[in-house]
């Protein structure tokens, strides 16, 4: 493949900083549109081929960088008590609806009261006969 970058590898992708990222991302969408030009222009096949390899390092600059940023957003939310929608474990409906663990035992103030001064398990002592 002569001319323009050659396809970009994931990992050396997440090694960059978002400045490195958006540049390369620039240079990307510039040459793709070069490479529309020629496409009009009937340009050889070589650049015509080029396009689909231009387009998916475009698509991975773009994944990375929403992967990064997703990352960043679920460090900040760690440890509160409300996560954004999209971070939230996905589930079924009915799962995310049901009452949590500790709703499920939960007890009114007279339950709890009936509990304690009359256990369901009485312990009797039976007489030797």
């Amino acid at each position: 493949m002569a001319g323009g970058p050659p396809k970009h590898r994931s990992n050396e992708l997440r090694s960059k900083n978002k400045a490195d990222l958006l540049k390369s991302l620039e240079e990307l969408k510039r040459e793709l549109v070069d490479l529309r030009v020629h496409k009009v222009t009937n340009a050889s096949a070589g650049k015509l081929s080029r396009i689909s390899v231009v387009r998916k390092n475009i698509a991975r600059i773009l994944t990375i960088m929403n992967q990064k940023t997703r990352q960043a957003i679920r460090e900040h939310y760690k440890g509160s008590k409300y996560k954004p929608l999209d971070l939230r474990p996905k589930k079924t409906r009915a799962i995310r609806r049901r009452l949590s663990q500790k709703e499920q035992n939960a007890k009114t103030l007279k339950q709890h009261k009936k509990d304690i001064h009359f256990p369901r398990h009485r312990n009797f002592v039976l007489k030797a006969a």
